[in-house]
């Protein structure tokens, strides 16, 4: 992706987020996409924190939402690499977090959440 790419895709992630609107998050991301979380591990135990696919990606996130129902995210940064790209964001409560996203072509194949430390 080049730079009017990664700022695209960083604006509607946010903004899709913002608004609540899973269907236009979930388009970003391939149907065998594994993304990684410890609020997954939280909010869906069985899961050990790993959730494989689009449709439980729905679920797990779906859960999210509805535990978090003032969720907003306000983007710091972002830092893009070999088909990577990570989004540092500071969310509702003022937490710090990451999400590093890993791209084949246009859409994400593997996604990792990472909380501030402490």
């Amino acid at each position: 992706m080049d730079r009017s790419e990664i700022r695209a895709f960083v604006d509607r992630w946010v903004e899709d987020w913002n608004a609540h609107n899973l269907d236009a998050v979930l388009e970003h991301f391939a149907d065998h996409v594994v993304f990684t979380s410890p609020n997954a591990a939280e909010w869906i135990p069985t899961t050990g924190g790993v959730i494989r696919g689009k449709a439980a990606l729905r679920e797990y996130w779906s859960v999210g939402l509805r535990a978090q129902p003032d969720l907003h995210f306000e983007v710091i940064a972002s830092y893009a690499g070999v088909n990577t790209l990570v989004i540092n964001f500071r969310n509702q409560h003022g937490r710090v977090a990451n999400e590093v996203l890993t791209f084949d072509g246009p859409l994400v194949v593997e996604g990792h959440a990472t909380h501030l430390d402490g």
